[in-house]
């Protein structure tokens, strides 16, 4: 096979060393050697003096067919022969901004993402690892269900009720190709009133534990993961009695959640909505029509405050973290996502290291449970990033394209550095 030779970098391996000087081979698409002093001949040599080499990150709630969208009618509308291509953008968007991997939650239409991560894996898009989500499954009068007795309409979800109709759905997802199953546990405040109801908010907890474990079961035995939405301290505590393998959200919690995810955190992963807010809460969802006024309404800056409270407790209790949350919005754009790092550090007090292993070790073993993926080491598959300077010194490097200047993924180049 060709090798490669990435010399002179500074290496970020994300195994909690500090970054040091020195050269990377890889053959194939397997890291040989990571190794200081004299360089090592390859077939291709890259010198990457003066700039900052670290693994590939995973966004870690992905809908690459949510394009500029500000509400759930920008999901419902379109056809899926028009949504296929905004996914396609969505991989390119990612893979261009350093992201090798996305953990999928769900899509605006069922295959989406399946038929996306297939055309990556046959080489006929440029696209990042993809663990494809299916349609996001919830309840009669919960979150995802759009209709009323008077104005019926399809949601972007598809509803069930009871046990065996979960299981028959969860079945069904995984006969058309989906990897990760989500479900719908929590209320949201996207969702918080519905016309002539009083809604789904974010603390309320419509789907039952039956269904939720139901899901679990019928997910693990055909090899696939479950990830939920959950916000309320109600939904949390059920999904990880039942087993999940990630919790969105999970702004909500007492000192029972904390224990029981603290007790969980080497089988499953934590993934906070922050940067989504942030820019709500800030102006900057203003050019959707969400201006600080109207996010208020809404209950955002408290769920902020929660946010804050529950994560900073995680994190202190070693819960493991991955970014990305709710991407594909107007003011949340796919290829924006390293955003959150500087947001884990701000509110959740994480080091610029720390952040930065959630982005990619905590995301390779997200996607990957047997520890192939996510750090720089001899043995580990070849997806990592080369960037213009030094990014523990400005988290937000990440959030420009332009200074991502080499994308490697499965030890091929994406993105080829000017030497």
């Amino acid at each position: 096979m060709a090798t490669t030779a990435i010399i002179n970098a500074t290496i970020f391996d994300a195994t909690g060393k500090a970054p040091f000087t020195g050269h990377v081979l890889i053959d194939g698409n397997t890291i040989v050697s990571v190794t200081q002093g004299d360089s090592p001949q390859a077939d291709t040599v890259i010198d990457a003096a003066g700039k900052f080499l670290m693994p590939g990150m995973t966004e870690g709630h992905g809908h690459l067919s949510f394009e500029n969208c500000a509400a759930t009618e920008h999901l419902i509308t379109p056809t899926p022969e028009e949504q296929v291509f905004a996914a396609a953008r969505g991989a390119k968007a990612l893979i261009d901004a350093g992201f090798t991997s996305v953990y999928g939650a769900s899509e605006a239409k069922l295959r989406l993402g399946v038929a996306v991560r297939n055309e990556v894996n046959a080489g006929r898009l440029p696209g990042p690892r993809i663990r494809a989500g299916g349609l996001e499954i919830s309840v009669t009068g919960g979150m995802g269900d759009e209709s009323t007795d008077h104005n019926p309409r399809i949601g972007p979800s598809t509803l069930i009720n009871g046990p065996e109709e979960m299981r028959a759905e969860v079945r069904r997802q995984i006969r058309e190709g989906v990897d990760n199953i989500k479900l719908d546990v929590s209320g949201d405040p996207f969702y918080a009133w519905r016309a002539g109801t009083v809604g789904t908010p974010a603390t309320c907890s419509p789907m039952h534990y039956d269904e939720l474990k139901m899901a679990v079961d019928t997910a693990h035995n055909l090899g696939r993961k479950v990830n939920v939405h959950t916000r309320s301290v109600e939904g949390s505590k059920m999904s990880v009695r039942a087993g999940v393998d990630a919790l969105f959200h999970v702004e909500h919690s007492d000192e029972e959640l904390l224990d029981m995810l603290e007790e969980a955190k080497d089988r499953l992963f934590v993934v906070p909505t922050i940067d989504l807010f942030h820019q709500m809460v800030t102006g900057g969802a203003a050019c959707a029509g969400i201006t600080s006024e109207v996010a208020t309404m809404m209950g955002v800056p408290p769920l902020i405050e929660a946010s804050i409270e529950t994560h900073t407790a995680l994190r202190k209790r070693g819960v493991r973290h991955l970014i990305g949350g709710d991407y594909g919005f107007v003011w949340a754009q796919h290829g924006q996502q390293a955003r959150d790092l500087v947001r884990f550090v701000d509110y959740y007090g994480y080091s610029p290291a720390d952040a930065l292993v959630c982005a990619t070790r905590n995301g390779g073993h997200a996607m990957m449970g047997d520890g192939s993926l996510g750090t720089i080491e001899a043995g580990k598959l070849a997806d990592m990033i080369l960037v213009d300077s030094d990014v523990l010194a400005d988290l937000s490097i990440l959030s420009d394209t332009t200074r991502v200047v080499m994308v490697m993924k499965d030890g091929a180049l994406h993105k080829s550095p000017a030497n």
